[in-house]
């Protein structure tokens, strides 16, 4: 499939809604380089297999709520309960859904998509006469981009196959409902459309509805493109909590701006403190700091949710992050977060529930979606696979890891450590990686014959080691950004040092696009079978 550049998305999505790019400035050079070191962290707390996690145990919490790469968030408080979910782009199973009681603690609940509709960009989580809704910009087969519905009366499912609205050109929904009980999604520009009663399907034609607070020339971004916008009533107000300044490129990009109105058709007015979140240099722990929701805590205080880059580790994607905000007493709202590398006070009147999960997997059930997902897969994909002798198969496909469709798994720690098992079968080829995109890999390969060496999303030919394989452990050793390989031939009772040592993190969207993360992968190739088993992962005490 087509991977559609979302800078060149806006160009085209945009130039509907009036959104001018902003002067390309000298300073941007500068502001989009790579910090000569990232700033000292205070310590996160530790949960399973060491991974990081933001809840230090002492009524305190460190960003990210939700480490790696959870994009876009969208959240719905439900009762006493919330749920997240994000941009899922490639992967499929796709859309995993999280949970929590207290904003600061989260566990999978499990995918909503199974059906592949291309890359998925911001999505809209909400509820509205006690169903679930979700609704998705996608672009299948790199075609044009368009607005799905899916839809479930229990949020664990099942979920509805998803429904083309026929909403085209457009991204980034945000649901509410009006004032006179209808139903609109707001979109990229920022414009919005009428939807019928059961939220299945439009009533009306994309319109324009606010034009976007605009900061001064001289700030250093990557271009206008207002997106993301969510919507909150509160009190005698709608708020529109938009983003600005580009999704990437400088890290002084991304911004938080709102503005409010007493009725949905406006007019609307700027906050008078834009931007209400920004990153303003380098020497931050976060950037690029944008696409926020605003949502109740448990004991009525009110937070910000968004996304980030952590300095020094855009491999990791854009990361979940949360911002205490107040309410002042002209009807306006400030974030109160400070410097997002200290702890925080976490929401009051919360209790804490499960937080992550294992991502080791001896393969004894399915958990597609919620830790595996194949990247950019074809529908059916999944009968490449099966759970057999222990482990899982998967039939070879393709020649190389470029067009095997690997299969990948997210991390979130800085430093790590994975480990599986590799049987091949017949003609295959079998291996581990750290994998971006086709344009963008690194990883050992194993044929019957000959160990390989994947480097710049090329096999070296030169680094060729012949070897007679049958079954081999792989170890992948991920220590902040340089990457180490060693395998052994008996089952892990002795280890070779694989001979070239990989620096990875110029691996990012800014290099390569498609706004991903640099994920574990596995992959199968060739015309035998693959089959995985005992997979190992823990952070490392740097991590």
């Amino acid at each position: 499939m087509t991977n559609p550049s979302r800078r060149n998305a806006f160009k085209t999505l945009l130039a509907g809604a009036g959104a001018a790019s902003l002067p390309i400035l000298p300073a941007q050079a500068a502001a989009s380089g790579t910090a000569a070191c990232a700033p000292a962290f205070p310590g996160w707390g530790r949960g399973i297999e060491g991974q990081r996690k933001a809840d230090r145990g002492d009524g305190t919490y460190v960003n990210p709520i939700i480490a790696g790469d959870h994009p876009d968030p969208t959240i719905l408080k439900d009762g006493k309960d919330y749920y997240m979910t994000f941009s899922s782009f490639f992967s499929y199973p796709g859309i995993v859904i999280w949970h929590s009681t207290d904003l600061v603690n989260w566990a999978p609940v499990g995918p909503a998509l199974k059906k592949p509709l291309g890359t998925i960009w911001a999505l809209d989580l909400c509820k509205h006469d006690g169903r679930y809704f979700i609704y998705i910009p996608a672009a299948p087969d790199g075609n044009a981009w368009s607005i799905y519905a899916i839809w479930a009366d229990r949020i664990e499912g099942p979920w509805s196959d998803p429904v083309d609205l026929k909403i085209s050109g457009c991204i980034d929904p945000g649901h509410v409902v009006g004032e006179d009980g209808k139903r609109y999604l707001f979109v990229n520009g920022i414009r919005r459309i009428r939807l019928t009663d059961d939220g299945l399907a439009t009533d009306g034609t994309v319109e324009p509805a606010y034009q976007p607070w605009r900061y001064p020339e001289d700030w250093v971004t990557e271009n206008f493109a207002p997106e993301g916008p969510k919507l909150l009533r509160h009190g005698d107000y709608f708020y529109l909590i938009t983003a600005v300044g580009g999704t990437a490129g400088p890290v002084t990009g991304h911004m938080v701006i709102a503005a409010r109105s007493k009725s949905i058709d406006g007019p609307w007015e700027h906050c008078p403190h834009n931007p209400l979140v920004r990153t303003t240099g380098t020497n931050e722990p976060w950037w690029s700091r944008g696409h926020a929701s605003l949502v109740e805590g448990p004991g009525g205080d009110w937070w910000m949710i968004y996304h980030g880059y952590e300095n020094g580790y855009r491999t990791l994607g854009r990361q979940t992050l949360l911002e205490p905000m107040e309410w002042t007493a002209d009807g306006w709202f400030r974030a109160q977060g400070g410097d997002l590398s200290k702890p925080i006070r976490k929401p009051r009147g919360g209790k804490a529930g499960p937080n992550g999960f294992a991502l080791s997997d001896d393969f004894s059930k399915d958990r597609f979606g919620v830790q595996w997902s194949f990247h950019d897969p074809a529908p059916d994909e999944m009968t490449r696979v099966r759970f057999a002798n222990g482990g899982l198969e998967i039939r070879g496909k393709g020649s190389m890891p470029v067009d095997s469709t690997p299969l990948t798994c997210g991390v979130g720690d800085r430093s790590y450590e994975a480990e599986i098992t590799l049987d091949l079968a017949g003609p295959a080829e079998g291996g581990l990686l750290l994998y971006y995109n086709p344009k963008a890999f690194v990883g050992v390969g194993f044929t019957p014959d000959t160990v390989k060496t994947y480097q710049y999303a090329e096999e070296q030919p030169w680094a060729r080691r012949p070897q007679a394989i049958s079954s081999v452990r792989v170890r992948l050793t991920n220590d902040a950004n340089v990457v180490t390989f060693r395998y052994s031939f008996d089952g892990g009772k002795t280890w070779i040092l694989h001979g070239t040592r990989m620096e990875v993190s110029g691996i990012h969207h800014n290099v390569f696009g498609g706004f991903l993360s640099l994920k574990v992968g596995v992959y199968a190739a060739g015309k035998g079978t693959v089959r995985l088993r005992d997979f190992r992962y823990h952070a490392l005490p740097s991590g």
